[in-house]
């Protein structure tokens, strides 16, 4: 028995899109033919890998397994055909995402995609604002952009972050009568949200700190001065997540989307959009909140 590498994209594929039309649409192969290589991989592991729910799906028990071993599957022969295909890329390619994003995910991407294509030179842009991030694609000072709350239909949704609140491991902030808050700059989704669910269950709370940076909103809860919100994926260690056993509500989660530029994706751009999808998509924070919403910022 062999796991085909045709089949195994048309089943990650449905996966992260929960339709199989919309899985015939990104590897470009008809809705029928997406269908039929699921049946061909359900037969030959004697397994159901989705529950069928009218015209969306979900993964079962074993889908979940599979899928953790197809991406990184699929990621290995992906990189090892381009070493061997196109080796000779070069040029420059210009990315930005915000802050806690770079932080958390880029490191790794980029170190892959220099073992691929050594000379191809990356520049990386952290911008505060969704807005920002766009504004620059739009007037080509970035080839990619990694942004939040997006419209999702403007972009590639790479990734679906669940938001939690957050509070220093060493102290009680949290449990202040009136709730000292620190929160991304006015206009932020995420303390839109946060604040509204706030109101929603009729706690006190007041903005102690705000910040541009998720680092300068990290300092301030580390510190004990406050509290927060961030996605699940970019709480680092010293913090813990306030959940409703702690009296919080849950939180949306937010759409990560993939922002290519107007003038098109060169060879280079392309691959690395693609290490970026990969990345992205692999590594899934468990899901937590009632569901995705998109927003502008």
């Amino acid at each position: 028995m062999h796991l085909p590498i045709d089949l195994l994209r048309s089943f990650v594929a449905v996966a992260d899109s929960g339709s199989f039309t919309r899985a015939g649409l990104a590897v470009n192969l008809t809705q029928s033919a997406v269908s039929q290589h699921v049946k061909r991989l359900e037969s030959d592991l004697g397994q159901a890998l989705f529950k069928r729910n009218g015209r969306t799906v979900s993964l079962t028990h074993e889908g979940e397994v599979l899928l953790r071993h197809a991406r990184r599957v699929l990621r290995a022969h992906d990189e090892a055909l381009a070493a061997l295909i196109r080796p000779e890329l070069s040029g420059l390619v210009r990315i930005g995402s915000h802050d806690d994003y770079a932080a958390t995910f880029l490191p790794s991407i980029l170190a892959r995609f220099s073992e691929v294509y050594p000379f191809v030179q990356v520049e990386v842009h952290c911008e505060p604002s969704t807005r920002r991030l766009l504004e620059t694609l739009d007037a080509g000072g970035l080839d990619l952009a990694v942004c939040t709350c997006a419209p999702v239909d403007a972009g590639e949704a790479i990734r679906r972050e669940p938001l939690a609140w957050v509070t220093s491991d060493n102290h009680a902030t949290h449990e202040q009568d009136v709730l000292p808050f620190a929160a991304y700059n006015f206009g932020c989704a995420y303390r839109r949200w946060a604040l509204e669910a706030l109101e929603k269950i009729g706690r006190r709370y007041r903005i102690a700190y705000s910040s541009q940076s998720l680092s300068g909103i990290f300092s301030a809860v580390s510190a004990g001065l406050a509290i927060a919100v961030a996605g699940v994926s970019t709480v680092p260690q010293g913090l813990r997540i306030l959940g409703p056993e702690d009296g919080f509500p849950d939180l949306p989660a937010a759409t990560l989307t993939l922002h290519r530029s107007n003038g098109g994706a060169s060879p280079e751009v392309e691959c690395l959009a693609r290490f970026v999808a990969d990345e992205f998509s692999e590594r899934r924070a468990p899901l937590r909140g009632p569901g995705v919403i998109a927003c502008g910022s």
